[in-house]
């Protein structure tokens, strides 16, 4: 199968040449591999190859039945565990030491029986908990379109693998913008599922409150959909059991929504600047959508953006001690085989005392109020998905001098005297000024998309999202495909 012939085929299209006898499942992964390794070295989006997994799974793909049967596809190394495969979170503190699952992840064993074939893992920052892809173990993600810039993360490896068309979709994750801000970078579509719309555990269900959840991100709406519909559903020991939608995802493409109430946000909710090229992918989203017959206006929730944004990395901070202290509670490893970002962050999650928790994590329930609220007046949030265009490799990092003065003050017995110094804050706010619109959607819960309406001048592309209220995940699906027939993305792709 020529590579032309491959990345003119979504999955579901693979899917269907495959049963109907027109190319096998081993000459799909035959194609995604021979683009892997044309690729790879110059993305390095696959850290982890998976090929005698591959070979068996191409091998005995005969049900016609799953949507997916036969069709290349690659795994987050992020909670999408597969049993008997290392999994290294992008840390080196879990790669050294070789840790193993023995059990599939149940969203790995949800994508299993919805046919694909997995070859690899993708790239993350370690444990998730940047909007970029530049682990110290693995090195960075480079973007596609042009390697110069980040792909976005934490599922930047994945995001960039599906642009460089190694694979038609792949794993990703979402608990601030995971699923939508590598989308927005690379130019594919996103779809951050609700609260425990899909499968976490075992070990990471309803991981920080339900705002972090699982999914894919995709060239085509239709593929998001379909594998929504494969994943989707009750886990046992979810905190919640949701209702199943009237008809599939994929039967909501079918009906194109009308005269939508569609609220625009144009401004930071942090206060900075937004990038000219930004700006413009908004306002562009926001004439198609009047063009398309909706109607939209200026408005936002009433919410204090530099609160929520504070109230968001106190929850990232305590999630990231937590982690560090799964994982050396796991392997065995030492503090000095994490990250010095890590570490620093985690140092700071660990002062916060159990009632300052409950405190912050109580004031979610604000932030759903008046998003509820909002959505009773306006069907939809659209908003950037990020505050400019993809920074370059190496752009967001702590500057050096900087990074120097971290290593003695996490000596210090209090984490408090980090905070006073201002240098962590830093750091959290540096992280968020590129992507301050996405962690809304992760504190209340509800459903939101990437979608990639906007190239940039210098050829980035650059997505808006939309934000929906609860159980919406068919109506978004419903206006991205509107969306994707009027101004089609699916041929755009970058030449490497």
């Amino acid at each position: 199968m020529k590579h032309s012939e491959y990345v003119a085929c979504d999955g579901l299209e693979l899917a269907r040449l495959i049963a109907d006898g027109q190319i096998s499942a081993a000459e799909a992964l035959a194609a995604a591999r021979a683009r892997l390794e044309a690729v790879n070295p110059a993305i390095n989006a696959v850290i982890r190859r998976m090929d005698t997994e591959a070979d068996t799974a191409a091998a005995t793909a005969r049900d016609s039945t799953r949507a997916f049967d036969g069709v290349p596809f690659l795994l987050k190394d992020l909670f999408q565990d597969y049993a008997g495969v290392p999994s290294s979170y992008g840390s080196r503190a879990l790669y050294k030491a070789g840790y193993t699952p023995s059990r599939h992840a149940e969203i790995t064993q949800r994508f299993l029986a919805a046919g694909v074939t997995i070859l690899g893992k993708t790239n993350t920052p370690e444990f998730g908990i940047k909007g970029v892809t530049e682990p110290e173990v693995f090195g960075a993600t480079h973007n596609p379109w042009n390697v110069e810039h980040t792909p976005g993360g934490s599922s930047g490896g994945s995001a960039a693998a599906i642009a460089a068309g190694i694979v038609p979709l792949a794993g990703g994750n979402d608990g601030g913008g995971s699923i939508r801000i590598p989308a927005a970078c690379c130019g594919l579509f996103g779809l951050k599922p609700g609260r425990a719309r899909t499968p976490g555990g075992p070990r990471h269900s309803d991981l920080m409150h339900g705002a972090s959840v699982e999914h894919v991100i995709t060239r085509s709406v239709r593929d998001s959909a379909a594998m929504l519909d494969a994943v989707a559903g009750y886990e046992p020991g979810a905190i919640v059991r949701l209702a199943q939608p009237a008809t599939s995802y994929l039967a909501a493409l079918d009906r194109p929504p009308s005269n939508l109430r569609i609220g625009l946000l144009a401004e930071s909710p942090l206060g900075v600047p937004l990038h000219a090229e930004a700006l413009a992918a908004v306002e562009g989203t926001a004439a198609l959508l009047t063009d398309l017959g909706h109607d939209v206006e200026y408005a936002a929730p009433a919410i204090d953006g530099l609160a929520l944004a504070r109230d968001f990395l106190s929850m990232w901070f305590v999630y990231a001690a937590h982690a560090i202290d799964t994982a050396r509670a796991d392997t065995g490893a030492h503090a000095r085989d994490f990250e010095l970002d890590t570490r620093a962050i985690a140092h700071v999650g660990r002062v916060l005392t159990a009632t300052e928790y409950l405190s912050i994590h109580s004031r979610w329930q604000d932030y759903r109020r008046a998003l509820a609220e909002f959505h009773g007046r306006y069907d939809v949030l659209v908003t950037p998905t990020l505050a400019g265009p993809p920074p370059r490799i190496g752009d967001t990092q702590l500057p050096g001098w900087q990074r120097g003065l971290l290593r003695p003050l996490l000596r210090l017995p209090s984490a408090r005297t980090m905070i006073r110094s201002g240098i962590v804050e830093q750091l959290a706010r540096e992280s968020l000024k590129h992507v301050p619109f996405t962690q809304l959607a992760n504190l209340t819960g509800v459903p939101a998309m990437s979608v990639p309406l906007h190239m940039t001048d210098n050829g980035l592309p650059l997505g808006s999202q939309f934000v929906g209220p609860p159980g919406s995940e068919a109506d978004l699906l419903a206006l991205a495909g509107q969306l994707e027939q009027a101004a089609p993305w699916f041929d755009r792709l970058p030449t490497l």
